[in-house]
């Protein structure tokens, strides 16, 4: 294992994490007012409905379908499904999520570049973002392409061992587990990493909002004029 794999893959996501944390809290801290999502519907809402529905709806199940897909140990689902099966489901609901997500993000991209009212009062981090997410897309994309040269879930296993390995604080092992894995696979984990440190400085932030502060505020009155 190099010293250059143990960086990017071993090390760099506590980094990434790290900035995450500190950077959200430092923002949420010491400008609320920016903590928002900067939704340009009120500007122009023709297409908005399809295209964020579609992006949204695609990207919380690739998500979701990460997050229990890497951090579920494989001694815990091979009782349930084996590990070709596993692969093979993920393939499909992913490539098909992934597929709607895409669609949803390009018709976003159009829109904030063709529309001149929306470009006027985009900003460069609204772009920066949307280009970033837009690459990791098709990084993920292509990694099923890759996955149909290996269909016995070997490199599955592999990468939910360097998931598992990072968030139980095993930065050594985590480096081992990705070591071996296509360059397609290391593309989509560096920059999945890299959103992390975007995620304090951009529109990202919304996605851990939530207006509970809403239940305990005091009721406003409203009184007729007159």
């Amino acid at each position: 294992m190099s010293n250059f794999n143990l960086l990017l893959f071993g090390v760099y996501p506590y980094i990434a994490l790290a900035i995450c944390l500190i950077g959200s809290w430092a923002r949420f801290d010491l400008s609320q007012y920016t903590w928002r999502a900067g939704s340009s519907q009120m500007l122009d809402g023709k297409g908005m409905r399809l295209a964020s529905n579609l992006f949204h709806v695609g990207i919380i199940f690739v998500l979701a379908g990460h997050f229990v897909g890497l951090l579920t140990p494989h001694a815990v689902y091979q009782h349930l499904i084996s590990s070709e099966h596993k692969q093979l489901v993920a393939m499909i609901t992913g490539g098909f999520f992934g597929v709607l997500c895409l669609i949803g993000l390009v018709m976003l991209i159009k829109r904030r570049l063709t529309n001149p009212r929306i470009r006027a009062t985009s900003s460069t981090s609204d772009m920066m973002i949307l280009v970033v997410l837009l690459a990791q897309l098709i990084l993920g994309l292509l990694t099923i392409g890759a996955s149909t040269q290996h269909l016995d879930g070997s490199v599955m296993i592999l990468l939910g061992d360097w998931a598992q390995s990072i968030v139980t604080f095993r930065p050594l092992s985590a480096a081992n587990a990705i070591a071996s894995v296509g360059v397609i696979y290391k593309l989509h984990v560096f920059l999945g990493m890299t959103l992390f440190v975007l995620f304090p400085f951009t529109r990202l932030v919304h996605i851990v909002s939530a207006p509970v502060w809403y239940l305990g505020r005091r009721c406003q009155i409203v009184r007729q004029k007159g």
